[in-house]
């Protein structure tokens, strides 16, 4: 008599119990119900499922608005004895954001603070005070001006300028101050207006990253001598580039228009540029760019508000964690996030940033380890002194006993080797951050000593 226990069924039994033996016991979603903080890169379950949303920085409206400019006879800025319309329309809606009195147009962040800068007097051996964590823009033009960037330390958790190192920093050469909103934060504008008002310092301000940014209630940009902003793509609004500088002030104002053109005074009868006593480069903003910044600056508070929202949403989700530094930001000010950035404590974690930086990845988390390689005066350049063809001349004239290879800021270095950079943008939603700060405490839970 044959059995009834076929080869085949023997098999498939054999598989079945097999299989059984792999799994775990209740199977995964039991495994994740008992350990919820199991690491993802371990086995666990992410903690980020959201999805930030499509951004559309612009539409049909700037599209309308492109159109009218290509209707014009004419695309240059100026046109008649005034802006031309484009340029007109842009500085109009400029000034109802940041009211200052003189408003000019320029091909980019950059070019705006090199025309700050030159208006402020800056010369040969003059030193400005600013950060050593920036973009490099924020320092060419004080070059180019043969000046002498002086680096000040910067706050634990605001990664802005620390007032009391800068006080420390002034000398007889200083002439100014560029304090520059990093990621969105407002510097301590009060200490440093007091700082500048104490020594006869220009401050200006670098707006690049921080749109919308306020300090009590009022735009930054509008506290210093002379803001400065950038209108690049990936800025908080933009004009794919281009910049404005701004000012109310009676010695600096009335030189931005030309120190943007060439020397041109297009205020004075005949533009008369050959008796200006100008030199000065080509800074001007097209009239296409002009059209599309001022619909773009319509929407900028709607972007401001919710990136602001968003990012105290995230402070207040990873605050208390002893592991973790969130960004300090004072009640009273608006930070509008160009990025979200924290710090971890190394000391107590079990963990470097590098791994940090993976587990947070593996949960869902859109991040990296640092912003800038290295501050500013560690680059090969200002350590060989070498900005103009392989040489410094106002150094070589012995205007400067500047050597930045002895220039040391503990504070910034710390920043950029302990931090964590976060993308954070207006099409995020609060279910996102929320699952991000999650993340981030999960990780920091399970890495802490």
């Amino acid at each position: 008599m044959s059995s009834p226990f076929t080869r085949r069924k023997f098999i498939q039994a054999n598989s079945v119990a097999l299989l059984a033996t792999q799994l775990p016991a209740g199977g995964a979603a039991a495994e994740t119900a008992a350990d919820p903080d199991k690491l993802a890169k371990a086995g666990g379950a992410k903690a980020v499922k959201a999805k930030p949303g499509r951004r559309v920085r612009w539409d049909d409206r700037e599209k309308q608005q492109l159109g009218s400019a290509v209707d014009q006879a004419s695309l240059f800025y100026w046109a008649g004895g005034k802006p031309n319309q484009q340029t007109g329309l842009f500085i109009e809606r400029f000034k109802q954001y940041c009211p200052s009195e003189h408003v000019v147009t320029c091909s980019s962040g950059t070019a705006a603070l090199h025309i700050a800068i030159a208006a402020a007097g800056i010369g040969p051996g003059d030193e400005v005070i600013t950060t050593p964590i920036t973009d490099i823009g924020t320092v060419t033009g004080i070059l180019f001006q043969q000046g002498v960037p002086v680096f000040a330390d910067l706050g634990a958790s605001t990664y802005n300028l620390d007032p009391a190192s800068v006080e420390r920093s002034i000398t007889l050469r200083t002439k100014a101050i560029i304090a520059v909103h990093l990621t969105g934060a407002p510097c301590d504008m009060s200490a440093l207006q007091a700082i500048a008002q104490k020594h006869n310092l220009v401050l200006i301000e670098d707006c690049a990253q921080a749109w919308g940014a306020q300090v009590r209630g009022k735009p930054v940009g509008s506290f210093g001598h002379v803001a400065c902003y950038s209108l690049m793509d990936s800025k908080h609004i933009c004009a794919g580039d281009g910049g404005v500088v701004a000012s109310s002030d009676k010695r600096i104002g009335p030189a931005l228009l030309k120190f943007s053109d060439k020397g041109n005074d297009r205020m004075a009868p005949g533009n008369a540029w050959d008796k200006t006593g100008v030199l000065a480069t080509n800074y001007r903003m097209s009239e296409l760019q002009a059209a599309f910044a001022a619909v773009q600056l319509q929407r900028l508070e709607g972007i401001a508000s919710k990136r602001a929202a968003l990012g105290r949403l995230l402070i207040e989700g990873i605050g208390n964690l002893p592991a973790v530094l969130p960004p300090r930001i004072a009640a009273a000010d608006r930070a509008t996030f160009w990025f979200f950035y924290f710090r971890l404590k190394l000391d107590r974690l079990k963990c470097n940033r590098a791994e940090f930086v993976e587990a947070l990845r593996a949960e869902g988390v859109s991040c990296n380890a640092g912003y800038i390689p290295v501050p500013v005066y560690k680059l090969p350049y200002f350590q060989q002194h070498s900005f103009f063809a392989g040489r410094w001349p106002i150094k070589e004239l012995g205007l400067t006993a500047m050597d930045y290879t002895k220039v040391k800021c503990p504070e910034a270095e710390a920043i950029l080797s302990t931090g964590i950079q976060m993308p954070l943008h207006e099409a995020m939603d609060e279910a996102l951050i929320r699952e991000s700060a999650a993340a981030i405490r999960k990780v920091a839970k399970a890495y802490t000593t």
